[in-house]
């Protein structure tokens, strides 16, 4: 029998060529769908994968500092600047990833849905959480927060669908973004950075808020989310990859 028709079992699972003959991915669904060994997760990731999940923690860490603040003195601002610059950090994470998986010519669809998931938590929920910590909080700047955060789910999501069938150059990527990237929100990082800069957080939130003192009241600055969010999942918007 032959290498190519013999039978090779990884983790307990039977596969049909040898073990030499599977590709990478290959690899890695034999072991993320067996059912016995220890650590196979752990076993089945490339490095490109823990990289990703540095991205996540980076994002994780900064819902934890902003969740600090609000339970901390209010004018202890320092949790707040610890939030915000662990979302740079998560974007040195996300382009090292994908660095690392071209050098080492290993990709794989885990890795993708890896790399939504640190993205959504990054760029999507560490964002609202900063916000409502500085004063955004009102019931309906909470759905708007919320808004924008499904918005950065459903731009991942739709991503993950139709990368397959977007236009590639000539090295073999997507030619452009459909919609503001996920990471665009660093911008919006930027501008509360600023707020804690000047003390202008709480209370003082620039431009005010919208019908005070009704059940409809809500911070002025809260539409930049809603704006930012709408940005996300446009698909009119065509960004040229770099």
């Amino acid at each position: 029998m032959s290498k190519r028709t013999s039978s090779a079992v990884v983790n307990g699972i039977v596969a049909k060529d040898g073990g030499s003959d599977l590709s990478p991915p290959d690899k890695q669904k034999l072991l993320l769908s067996a059912d016995t060994g220890h650590l196979s997760l752990v076993r089945a990731m490339h490095l490109a994968d823990l990289i990703t999940l540095c991205n996540g923690a980076c994002g994780t860490l900064s819902v934890f500092s902003s969740l600090a603040y609000c339970l901390g003195d209010p004018n202890d601002l320092h949790a707040m600047y610890r939030a915000l610059l662990f979302l740079p950090l998560g974007l040195f994470f996300d382009f090292l990833d994908g660095k690392v998986a071209r050098w080492r010519k290993k990709s794989s669809l885990m890795g993708q849905e890896l790399d939504s998931l640190a993205d959504l938590i990054s760029f999507g929920v560490a964002p609202a959480a900063a916000a409502f910590a500085l004063g955004i909080r009102t019931p309906l700047d909470q759905l708007f927060l919320a808004f924008f955060v499904l918005c950065g789910l459903a731009r991942l999501a739709r991503f993950n669908v139709t990368v397959a069938a977007l236009p590639r150059d000539a090295s073999g990527k997507s030619a452009y973004f459909e919609g503001t990237p996920i990471p665009t929100t660093l911008a919006l990082d930027g501008i509360m950075a600023y707020w804690i800069h000047k003390g202008t957080v709480l209370g003082a939130l620039p431009f005010g808020i919208a019908l005070d003192g009704s059940p409809l009241a809500f911070h002025t600055a809260a539409l930049m989310f809603v704006v930012h969010g709408c940005l996300m999942t446009s698909r009119s918007i065509r960004i040229p990859k770099p």
